[in-house]
């Protein structure tokens, strides 16, 4: 499943399920008018399965012609399409003008999410909505990095728990956050 077929794979796995479902046999036939050739490269990827022989034999006597294929999604195919509807539907659209765009390096991403891992246990526990808005960071494929938008305090807080790394071990996370937004965690007295 390339980028560029992505969403028209998606959009093909969503309509496999609601015509599968509504079939009494479970099978999308040939007669279905969906496009073979795409249902052969979900096939390929191991996101639907296709009929048999005997299979359809059996779906051509109930159909009362000769069917020529049928396809149903794998465990596979219903775990993408429940995956795929479960990300964010904004995706990097900023939420509200109180937030700024932050991008992580792999590397700072981990430490926040070892930081909101930790939340029940912490002193100064993360910002409110810090885990929500890691969840929801989306990573850019050409850079590497992860891309987020957060409110002033959850920045503040993100610059806390590099503050953390840093003091248990690694400067070059915090340093970084620090150069590239302008924030670092200084602690009072």
């Amino acid at each position: 499943m390339g980028v560029v077929n992505r969403a028209a794979a998606l959009e093909l796995l969503g309509v496999l399920e609601e015509r599968q479902t509504a079939a009494e046999h479970g099978w999308v036939l040939d007669m279905d008018r969906v496009p073979r050739e795409c249902v052969l490269k979900a096939a390929a990827s191991g996101l639907v399965e296709l009929a048999g022989c005997d299979d359809r034999a059996e779906l051509s006597a109930r159909a009362g012609r000769p069917v020529r294929w049928a396809a149903r999604l794998t465990g596979r195919g219903r775990d993408l399409l429940l995956y795929a509807r479960s990300q964010p539907a904004a995706g990097l659209a900023a939420p509200g003008p109180e937030y700024r765009l932050v991008e992580l390096m792999p590397s700072q991403m981990d430490v926040v999410r070892v930081f909101t891992g930790l939340s029940d246990r912490l002193q100064v526990p993360p910002a409110p909505g810090l885990d929500a808005r890691m969840r929801a960071a989306v990573q850019d494929r050409v850079s590497g990095r992860w891309r987020v938008y957060l409110t002033e305090e959850q920045m503040a807080s993100v610059a806390y728990g590099l503050w953390l790394h840093k003091m248990a071990g690694s400067a070059a996370e915090a340093n970084r956050f620090s150069r590239d937004h302008g924030i670092a965690h200084i602690p009072t007295a």
